[in-house]
């Protein structure tokens, strides 16, 4: 009876603690997560306790790339070509062959080959002007690659190599990554060898400022990313590549755990374009665009601070054709909402030119949809998207500021249009409202509290509609407009 009583005693402890280590995993799924796909799928009980099944299927599609331009070397003596000089000191000057001497500037970099038959994706900056670029694989053997086409803007590039039957990686679908999904990255940091490493996404839709800035929209991760990764594999835990390793944050030149990847939606889409044609056309609206903060949605009598500002339409442009205005809100894009002024700009880049959207606008409190036929972007037009009587305080000193009315020598020192109208900011107190908001001297304010402004008398007017809240400035600086709000004093 006590041998039973033992028995009964050691099976109630047993079966208490599997009640406290949660729900066991059964032979099936056992099986399934070891022999099955190799997806490292989660057991009820909790993480993995290896990726090595994804990097096994994954890390032969992930190469080495390195390329070679010849630079010309610096001249250390800049007058060695001088007859004077050379009467004195003949060949013995430093640099002194005629001919000038010229060095190899070698760069490293990974790829991601994304089909059987050689096409290889990596970054612009990795391959930009390249004379040579030869691609390795993980088993060392070298192919010498083509360059297909390159885009400076997304930061990105496609390579060929001649050969067949090659791993890949397929790209999965990066809208439905989730901020905390897990994630690897691979590449050749610092030319070690082929890495992984392991972390989460930790943001989306993120713009650094980094490269070009155009159409930024990065994957944020805390995985490992150095130099030498560029160009290489984000891939989440079913061995779908997700990103392209891009850019890193660093206070120190290597690893803090603020690295980038280009989502693979944006790489797809790049991709198919520079492999047709060797070029990326993107769509073009013509209207410089900023956020919504809570005051200007207070100040435009918004219930949601939501959507993005129009602060200026390109005249002849499809904005302007379509009747977009300055001081409208876009809250939506076909139907999808935008709430950021690098959402918006990705999505009409990547719509093709020539395509009719819809947005979604709110003008005046009230909300209204507006078509309009995408053009073609330009180099110059996605520069400028980045985009009283006498001197005295002439009404600015609620704001902390001078101004006077603009005349058309001024607009011409200014580099703008003689025709510019609006009223010149002469000084900024630097301890007032208007340097707190930003505003400089040599700035034009053309509107206040959506009021026309071109003289003293109509500043004042403008603000006096402000009431308890800050007054909305449109600002006309270097010839691209921007609102801003000024509480004023």
């Amino acid at each position: 009876m006590k041998r039973f009583l033992t028995v009964v005693a050691a099976v109630a402890m047993i079966a208490c603690n599997r009640n406290r280590l949660g729900p066991q995993p059964t032979e099936a799924s056992h099986e399934t997560r070891v022999s099955g796909q190799a997806d490292a799928r989660l057991p009820a009980y909790g993480a993995p306790q290896s990726y090595a099944d994804v990097v096994d299927r994954v890390s032969p599609a992930v190469v080495t790339i390195r390329s070679a331009r010849r630079v010309r070397a610096p001249q250390q003596f800049p007058f060695s070509d001088d007859p004077f000089f050379r009467r004195f000191f003949g060949d013995r000057l430093p640099n002194s062959p005629r001919g000038g001497g010229s060095n190899i500037e070698r760069g490293l970099g990974s790829g991601v080959i994304v089909n059987a038959t050689g096409d290889i994706l990596t970054n612009h900056h990795v391959v930009d002007g390249a004379e040579q670029i030869t691609v390795e694989m993980p088993n060392r053997k070298t192919y010498s690659a083509k360059l297909v086409g390159s885009d400076a803007p997304s930061d990105l590039a496609v390579l060929k190599i001649e050969a067949s039957s090659l791993p890949t990686l397929s790209l999965g679908d990066s809208d439905q990554v989730r901020v905390g999904d897990v994630c690897l990255a691979i590449g050749n940091p610092l030319g070690i060898g082929e890495t992984v490493t392991a972390g989460i996404v930790s943001a989306k839709s993120r713009a650094t400022g980094l490269s070009d800035g155009s159409f930024e929209d990065f994957l944020q991760t805390d995985a490992a990313i150095n130099q030498g990764n560029s160009g290489g594999a984000l891939v989440n835990t079913n061995g779908e590549l997700i990103g392209i390793n891009s850019q890193i944050l660093s206070t120190t030149g290597g690893n803090i755990g603020i690295g980038f990847a280009i989502p693979s939606n944006m790489a797809k889409t790049v991709m198919a374009q520079l492999t047709k044609g060797g070029k990326v056309h993107r769509g073009q609206l013509g209207v410089a665009i900023q956020p919504v903060t809570s005051d200007i949605a207070a100040n435009l009598g918004l219930k949601e601070v939501r959507g993005v500002l129009v602060s200026g339409v390109t005249p002849g442009s499809p904005a302007d054709r379509a009747g977009l205005k300055t001081g409208d809100v876009i809250t939506a894009i076909n139907a999808q909402p935008t709430n950021g002024s690098n959402e918006l700009r990705n999505r009409v880049a990547s719509t093709a030119p020539g395509t009719e959207v819809t947005l979604t606008v709110i003008r005046n409190g009230k909300e209204q949809a507006v078509k309009a036929v995408l053009g073609e972007l330009t180099p110059e037009a996605a520069r400028n998207q980045q985009s009283g009587s006498g001197p005295g305080d002439g009404g600015g000193g609620q704001l902390g500021l001078s101004v006077q009315p603009m005349t058309p020598d001024d607009a011409a020192q200014l580099g703008l249009p003689r025709n510019t109208s609006g009223l010149l900011i002469d000084s900024v107190d630097p301890s007032g409202p208007a340097a707190e908001a930003g505003i400089q001297s040599g700035d034009v304010i053309v509107e206040v509290n959506r009021q026309t402004v071109r003289s003293a008398a109509d500043l004042q007017s403008g603000l006096k509609k402000s009431g308890a809240q800050p007054a909305l400035l449109l600002i006309n600086r270097g010839g691209h407009t921007i609102f801003v709000t000024v509480r004023p004093r």
